[in-house]
């Protein structure tokens, strides 16, 4: 089957629950020609509501580690050029084995690795392999998700150690990431992105603390970061957005 990619859009770790959102939400714009999703899962079933935009659709399976990853990006050079959305979508809060910790005696040495694997490591190689896929003449547009207790700033209550400061670390290699970019491929506007308490497994365990109002749906974020997307400008720094596209402290 072939795709008009023109102008296409990439959702990287497309499987959990913002993921699929922005698939969903980029399908059914009408602006974009092709969405390519990678997941290390098998295609969404919420996906599959969605019968009559399936030609839009291109599912990659891969594995987060570097080679596989290679190979991915390796895939998507062909379509060079043609990315104006990129969503960047991994994160891990907890799983079975991994809790938030909530004080200096629960850090675990192998608990930090996985989230800052996910949350850090994971974000960064994608971002340093596509680099050739996004650079180009028109405007791409890059949303990492990001998360506002990453904010050193805006700290004040301590906790979740390895969270914020994997998301802290995120925050430090996309600024990065943006000055060489701004440099290498001035197309690329590169945007770390808070999208509030969304109603998702990684919430899931502390949605009863969340003030009325204040859990968003998937949808809704998917929503409110596609418009940010667009009013984006290339101004060759790095934004630190929330879900209503206000800038927080670093």
């Amino acid at each position: 089957m072939t795709h008009d990619t023109s102008n296409s859009a990439l959702v990287l770790g497309a499987s959990g629950g913002l993921g699929s959102a922005l698939v969903a939400h980029f399908l059914s714009d009408s602006a974009i020609t092709c969405v390519f999703a990678v997941s290390s899962q098998e295609q969404s079933a919420a996906l599959l509501v969605l019968p009559n935009l399936a030609s839009k659709l291109v599912w990659i399976k891969t594995e987060y580690d570097e080679q596989p990853m290679a190979e991915v990006a390796d895939q998507l050079q062909s379509y060079a050029g043609n990315f104006g959305r990129v969503c960047i979508c991994h994160g891990l809060l907890h799983s079975k084995k991994i809790w938030p910790e909530k004080r200096l005696e629960d850090i675990n040495a192998q608990a930090l690795h996985e989230i800052f694997q996910s949350n850090t490591v994971v974000p960064a190689l994608w971002l340093k392999l596509l680099f050739k896929v996004l650079k180009g003449k028109a405007p791409c547009i890059v949303a990492t998700l990001s998360a506002r207790v990453g904010s050193i700033g805006d700290n004040h209550m301590g906790g979740w150690h390895s969270y914020r400061a994997s998301k802290a670390a995120l925050n430090m290699v996309l600024k990065n990431m943006a000055i060489e970019y701004a440099r290498r491929a001035k197309n690329v506007k590169l945007i770390a992105f808070h999208p509030g308490t969304t109603d998702t497994s990684l919430s899931k365990p502390f949605q009863a603390s969340v003030p009325s109002g204040k859990l968003f749906s998937p949808a809704f974020v998917a929503s409110q970061l596609s418009q940010i997307m667009a009013s984006a400008e290339l101004d060759g720094a790095l934004s630190y957005l929330d879900w209503n596209g206000q800038p927080i402290t670093w």
